[in-house]
This record gives C-alpha cells, sequence and structure tokens, in this order.
C-alpha cells in the first residue's frame, strides 16, 4: 500500500485530501451526515482501499481549502516519499485522446504546407485552441471541425472516423483534397452537417453516406466524381438542403429522392444527368429551390410538379425535356423565377401561366413552342423579365403586356410574331431591354416608347417597321445598344439621331435613312461600332468622327457619301475595321491613317479615289483584308507590299494600275486570296509567287501579263 509521509500534527483531513488529489474517488452520505469516502489506488483493481468515516466538518473544511492544498501538495513533491499513485484515466479523456490522435494522424498525411497550417494542432487534447476545430460545452469531444479554403492538400483516407463519434459538422469545403470519399464516414451517426464541395475528390459517392440519418445540409458540389447518385438518398430524410451540383454525376435521379419531405434546396445543376425527372419529385412539399438545370435529362415535365406550392425558385434549362409545358405549373403561386430555356419542349405557353402572380422571371426561350402569347400573361405585375425568344410563336404581341409595370427585360427575337408593337408598350415605364428582331412585325413605333428613360437595349433587326423611328429615340440618352437594321424606317439622320453619352453600338444598316453625318458623331466616346451603310446618306464624313476615339469598327459603305477620307480617323487607335467602300469618296487615302495601328480591314472599295496608292500603308501590322479595287488609282504597285505580316486578301482590281507585278509579293505568304485584275500591268508573271504557299485564289485577267500562272 502507498503510503504519504506527514507529520503527526497535521490533522486528518489532510491526509484524506492528499488522497483526494491524486486519485479517483467516490464519496455517500450517510443518515448520520457522514461521508464514506471510497479511495481507489492504482493496482488494486478498482477496489476501495479503505473506508473512512469522516466529519462532515473536516469535509467542508476540505472543500474551503481544496484549491489551495492541491497546488501545494503537487508542487511540493518533495514531502511525498515514496508514493506511486496515478490517476485512473475516465472513459471520457480516453476518447478526448483517440479524437486528437486521429486528427493528427490525417495531419501528417497531408502535404507539408498544409501541416504548417495545421501548426496548432499539437498535445493531446484537440480541444485546446486547434485551428476550425469545436468542442461541446465541456470541452470533451470534438463536435465541430469546420477548415473551409484553407488551402489543404491530400486525401481522407487518413482520417478515422471511428474516432470521431461525436462530431455533429464536418465543413472541409474549398480546399484540394482528392481521391474518394471512404466508405467509413457512414459512422458518424450524429453529423448534421456535411460540407465537402469545392475540391478534387473523385470515384463514387459511397452509399454508406445514406447511413447518416442525423444530416440535415448534405454539400459535394464542384468535384470531379464518377458517380450516380446513392439510389437510397431518400433514407436521408432529415434532409433540409442538397447540393451536388457541377460534380460529374452520372446516372438517373433516383426515385427515391420523393422521400425527403423535409427538404427546401435540391441543387444538381451541372451535371450529365440522364433519364426523367421522377414523378416523386412532387412529394418534396417544402421545396423551395430545385435547380436541375444543364444536364442531360429527356422526357416530359412530370404533372406532379404543380403540387410544389412552395417552390419559388424552379430551373430546368439546358436539358432535353420535351412534351407540353403542364397546365399544372399555375398552381405554383410562390414562383418567382421560373426557367424552362434551351429544351424541346413544344405546344402552346399555357394559360394558366397567368397565375403566377409573384414571378418575377420567366424563361422559355429556346424550345419549339408554338401558338400565340396568351394575354393572361399581362396579370404577372411582378414581372420583371420574360424571355420568350428562339421559338416558334405566332399571332401579336398581346397589348395587355402593357400592364407590366416592373418589367425591365421584354425578350421575343426569333419567332413568328406579326402585327405591331401594341401602343400600351408605352406604359412601360421600367423597360430597360427591348428585343423583337428576327420577327414579321409591322407599323411605327410608339412614339413615347422610351417615355421611362431607361431604354438601354434596343434590337428590332430583320423586320418589317417604317416610320420615323430616330424621333421616337431621340431624347432616350439611356441608350447603350441600339440595332434597327434590315428595316423600312426612315428619317432624317441629321435632325432625329440624339446624342447617347453611353451609346456603345449602333447599328442602322440597310434602311432608307437620308440626311448627313452631323459633328455630334464625336460626342459618342463609348461608341464602338457604327454600322449605317445601305442608307441615303449624303455628304462628308465629319472629322469630329475622330475624336470618338473608342470606335473599333466603321461601316458607312452603300452610301452616297462624298469629299475626302479624313486624316482625323487616324486618331482612332483602336480602329480595327474601315469599311467605305460603294460611295463617292474622293481624294486619296492620307498618310495620317496609318497611325490606327491595330486595322485589319480596310475596304474603300467602288469609290472615285485616284493617285498613287500610298506606299506607307504596309506600316498596318495587322492588316488582313485590303480592298482598293474599282477607284481610279494610277501608278505601280507599291514594292513595299510585300512587307505586310499577315495580308489575307489583296484587291486591287478596276484601277489604272501599270508596270509590272513586283516580285516582293512572293513574301505574302499568309496571301489567300489576290486580286489585279482589269489593269494595264505588264511584264512576267514573278517566279517568286510560287513561294506564295497560301494562295487559293489569283484573278490577274484583263492585264498583260506573261508567262506561268503561279502554283497553288
Amino acid at each position: 500500500m502507498n503510503t504519504l509521509s506527514i507529520t503527526n500534527t497535521q490533522y486528518k483531513c489532510s491526509l484524506i485530501f492528499t488522497y483526494i488529489c491524486n486519485t479517483s474517488y467516490i464519496y455517500t452520505m450517510s443518515p448520520a451526515k457522514q461521508i464514506t469516502i471510497l479511495i481507489r489506488q492504482p493496482k488494486s483493481s478498482m477496489v476501495s482501499l479503505f473506508p473512512m468515516l469522516v466529519p462532515m466538518k473536516c469535509v467542508l473544511t476540505w472543500l474551503f481549502f481544496s484549491m489551495y492544498f492541491c497546488a501545494f501538495i503537487t508542487s511540493t513533491s518533495s514531502s511525498i516519499v515514496g508514493s506511486s499513485l496515478t490517476v485512473l484515466p475516465t472513459s471520457s479523456s480516453l476518447e478526448s485522446r483517440e479524437e486528437a490522435s486521429a486528427l493528427l494522424k490525417w495531419k501528417s498525411s497531408l502535404d507539408n504546407q498544409s501541416q504548417a497550417l495545421l501548426s496548432s494542432w499539437s498535445g493531446n487534447n484537440s480541444c485546446h485552441n486547434w485551428l476550425g476545430i469545436t468542442c461541446d460545452e465541456n470541452s470533451i469531444y470534438v463536435t465541430n471541425v469546420s477548415l473551409t479554403n484553407r488551402g489543404l492538400k491530400g486525401t481522407l483516407k487518413s482520417l478515422n472516423f471511428t474516432s470521431l463519434p461525436n462530431i455533429h459538422t464536418l465543413d472541409l469545403s474549398f480546399n484540394f483534397l482528392n481521391e474518394n470519399i471512404p466508405n467509413k464516414i457512414g459512422i458518424l451517426s450524429k453529423l448534421s452537417y456535411l460540407d465537402l464541395s469545392e475540391n478534387l475528390l473523385s470515384g463514387t459517392i459511397p452509399c454508406e453516406i445514406t447511413n447518416l440519418t442525423s444530416l440535415q445540409f448534405l454539400v459535394l458540389d464542384s468535384n470531379i466524381f464518377s458517380s450516380s447518385i446513392p439510389e437510397k438518398i431518400g433514407a436521408l430524410n432529415n434532409l433540409r438542403e442538397l447540393r451536388i451540383s457541377h460534380a460529374n454525376l452520372t446516372g438517373t435521379i433516383p426515385t427515391s429522392i420523393g422521400n425527403l419531405t423535409l427538404l427546401s434546396d435540391l441543387y444538381l445543376y451541372n451535371n450529365k444527368l440522364s433519364g426523367g425527372i421522377p414523378p416523386t419529385i412532387g412529394n418534396l412539399l417544402n421545396i423551395k429551390i430545385l435547380f436541375l438545370n444543364e444536364n442531360n435529362l429527356y422526357g416530359s415535365i412530370p404533372q406532379e410538379i404543380g403540387r410544389l406550392t412552395n417552390i419559388t425558385y424552379l430551373n430546368l434549362h439546358d436539358n432535353m425535356l420535351s412534351g407540353t409545358i403542364p397546365p399544372e405549373i399555375g398552381k405554383l403561386l410562390n414562383i418567382e423565377i421560373l426557367y424552362l430555356h434551351d429544351n424541346n419542349i413544344s405546344g402552346s405557353i399555357p394559360q394558366e401561366i397567368g397565375k403566377l402572380l409573384k414571378i418575377e422571371s420567366l424563361y422559355l426561350a429556346d424550345n419549339i413552342l408554338s401558338g400565340s402569347i396568351p394575354s393572361e400573361i399581362g396579370m404577372m405585375r411582378s414581372l420583371i423579365q420574360i424571355v420568350l425568344a428562339n421559338n416558334s410563336l405566332s399571332g401579336k404581341i398581346p397589348p395587355s403586356i402593357g400592364n407590366l409595370s416592373n418589367l425591365k427585360a421584354l425578350i421575343f427575337n426569333e419567332n413568328h410574331l406579326s402585327g405591331i408593337i401594341p401602343t400600351e408598350f408605352s406604359m412601360l415605364a421600367n423597360l430597360h431591354s427591348f428585343q423583337v428582331d428576327d420577327n414579321n412585325l409591322i407599323g411605327e413605333w410608339p412614339h413615347n416608347i422610351c417615355q421611362g428613360g431607361n431604354l438601354n437595349y434596343i434590337s428590332s433587326s430583320n423586320n418589317n417597321f417604317i416610320g420615323q423611328v430616330l424621333k421616337s429615340l431621340k431624347n432616350c440618352s439611356s441608350l447603350i445598344r441600339l440595332w434597327l437594321d434590315h428595316n423600312h424606317f426612315d428619317g432624317n439622320i441629321t435632325d432625329d439621331f440624339g446624342v447617347y453619352p453611353n451609346l456603345e453600338y449602333v447599328e442602322l444598316d440597310d434602311n432608307n435613312f437620308y440626311g448627313h453625318l452631323s459633328s455630334n458623331w464625336g460626342k459618342f466616346h463609348n461608341l464602338t461600332q457604327l454600322h449605317i451603310s445601305k442608307n441615303n446618306i449624303s455628304g462628308c464624313i465629319p472629322p469630329e468622327l475622330g475624336e470618338a476615339t473608342n470606335l473599333y469598327l466603321i461601316d458607312l459603305s452603300s452610301n452616297h457619301l462624298t469629299g475626302n477620307i479624313p486624316k482625323e480617323l487616324g486618331n482612332l487607335t483602336k480602329l480595327g475595321r474601315l469599311i467605305l467602300s460603294t460611295n463617292n469618296l474622293s481624294g486619296n487615302i492620307h498618310v495620317q491613317l496609318t497611325a490606327s495601328k491595330g486595322l485589319e480591314i480596310l475596304n474603300v472599295a467602288a469609290n472615285n479615289l485616284s493617285g498613287f496608292i500610298t506606299k506607307e500603308l504596309f506600316i498596318f501590322p495587322k492588316l488582313l483584308n485590303l480592298n482598293l479595287s474599282h477607284n481610279k488609282f494610277k501608278g505601280n504597285i507599291p514594292i513595299e507590299f510585300g512587307n505586310f505580316k499577315v495580308l489575307q486578301s489583296l484587291d486591287l482590281s478596276g484601277n489604272f494600275l501599270d508596270g509590272t507585278i513586283p516580285p516582293m509579293l512572293g513574301k505574302l505568304k499568309y496571301l489567300e486570296t489576290l486580286n489585279i485584275s482589269h489593269n494595264n500591268l505588264s511584264g512576267f508573271i514573278p517566279s517568286s509567287m510560287d513561294q506564295m504557299i497560301s494562295l487559293s485564289f489569283v484573278d490577274i485577267s484583263y492585264n498583260q501579263l506573261k508567262g506561268a500562272l503561279p502554283n497553288m
């Protein structure tokens, strides 16, 4: 028996207390208000060393002085002679050490940088300031491992889940963990939150994961599994949120998913899931968000989807769904976003869709819907965006759309719509985007279509509109992009085209606009593309256009422009394409224009330009296409043209050029098309043209040339 050397003058209570500080003990209260203390000594096989009846007064004295005596006796070990007492570990301390050991073993399996990030993980107590570790309120058990976005690299196979029986949360998202999810993860019976998203996990999702019946959140997004969804996923009947998007999933959606009746959020988008949407999806009565988009799902939208009356976001786009839109869709009274675009859905838009009074975004584009747009759409007063593009819808645009006072985007392009733009459209004061191009619409636009002052994007190309549309838009200073091309609009562009400080893109091609280009075009400092070809524009190109310094493309072809090409266009350092063909321009190409080093296309064909060809044109380092045809240029082909770096097409036909073909043209190894016909060239065809390895078309006719044609 172990003893303590204590002087006889010390009170018996101190003796008892000394044992209590260094041993495990049990105490009981007797009816005589005496405490029996059973002191357990090591090597005693858990039998009591001796019972003592201690007066209550002694125990109270011990309770008062316990903190001082424990510290004193422990620190002054010299007063203890021959003692070999040890503390018998409790089950909780053993379990805590096992947890720490398991976590340290996993840490050691990670790469060096990851181990350095977990430098706080040391010792036997994982509840003592370990990064990402949270314990229970008594700091005994690990309940939470949260190491999101720590840059950890390694696998999970060395993590002994058996040693972490009390864990509730495991969040290792946004790291670089790879290989499989271990099957043993299924023993974490208390786990309620599991997030392994944004890693490099591969292989299959273990079926044992369905044993985690306490799970409420399962997040496995953005991994590279080669797996299907576990068939028994429905066993996780406490799930509130299931996210396995962008994870390379294959196979079908299990029918058991209908057992997840508490589920509010389901994200399975951007995978390779196939098959149909199971009708059991209708059992998810608490679902609010359902994203199945960007998969290979086919078949019809099940009518059971009408049971999801709490749903707010339904996203099925970019699949291969067919059939019709079920009328039951009208029962989704809480829906705010409905995305069915990019499928093969046919039939008409059901009238019941008008019951969706809370809907804000309706996307039905890129299907094969037919029939007319139901007038009931005008009842959807919360609608902000309606996108019906690229279908086969016909008939007129319903005037009831004018009731949609919150509408910001109306996109009906690429259909077979006919009739006029309803005058009620002038009531859409919040409209930002109006796109009806590629239809069969006719008539004039409402005069006050931009009265709200919010229109940014207008696209009405390829219709049969008439009238002076520019007057309707003159005060629409909010415009950013404007497509009016390929219609029958008319009007004086000089007076009617306003100043739009935010305008980036304008396309007015193939209409009947007339007048001249005013100096105001120099005020369009954000303009990148200017298309006004095939109109009746006359007068000169204003030099002020050179102040619109963001211009990349200018196309003024097929008009009646006169005068010189202004040298100020050389100030447009971002200019990549200059197309001025089929006008009545005169003079020559000013050498200052070569300051536009980014020019890729220069087309001034079919004008009245004259004089010698500006030899400095070769300075354009990125020029791909040079067309000077059908002008009145004379003299020789500049030998400097052999210095073009990337030229692919050269057309000098229909001029008064003479002399010989310069052998230097043989250096144009990227040239594919060469047309020098209808000139006065003479002499032999240079053999160096055989070196033009990319040449696929040559026209040297109507000259006075001799020799063999180049090999192609």
